[in-house]
């Protein structure tokens, strides 16, 4: 199965080229890029809950771009730049996941734009059915 880039022309704050592809799919395998509450370019204003919401739904766009759906991730991986803001994000991700929860490992971190929380996420989808 050849590999399939998806997003490869997108640009950042500033208008400013992305060099990453905001997916990519292999042998039923889809790997999103890390995602954050960004819209036409910049990051939404906003505190963490609405942050979340932005960054989840920019993920579930990607992966409904590709033809996977939340069920068919088995790996997320978070950052938030405020520990404090974990219970607040964990029910914000409960309402999208809780029915098909995939593994997950969630990190404070420093982040590299001015945002509270970034996603990636890993799908399968067993192309052969």
């Amino acid at each position: 199965m050849p590999i399939k880039r998806y997003g490869t022309v997108q640009t950042g704050a500033g208008g400013k080229a992305l060099p990453f592809a905001r997916a990519v799919e292999a042998d039923g395998w889809l790997y999103v890029s890390g995602q954050v509450a960004m819209e036409d370019g910049e990051i939404i204003d906003g505190n963490i809950i609405a942050q979340t919401h932005k960054t989840i739904a920019n993920v579930l766009a990607i992966l409904d771009e590709a033809g996977y759906g939340v069920e068919d991730v088995v790996r997320v991986g978070v950052w938030l730049d405020d520990p404090r803001d974990f219970w607040t994000f964990n029910k914000i991700y409960q309402e999208y996941f809780g029915e098909h929860p995939p593994a997950r490992a969630c990190v404070q971190s420093s982040m590299m734009v001015d945002c509270k929380v970034e996603i990636d996420c890993v799908a399968y989808k067993n192309k052969d059915k």
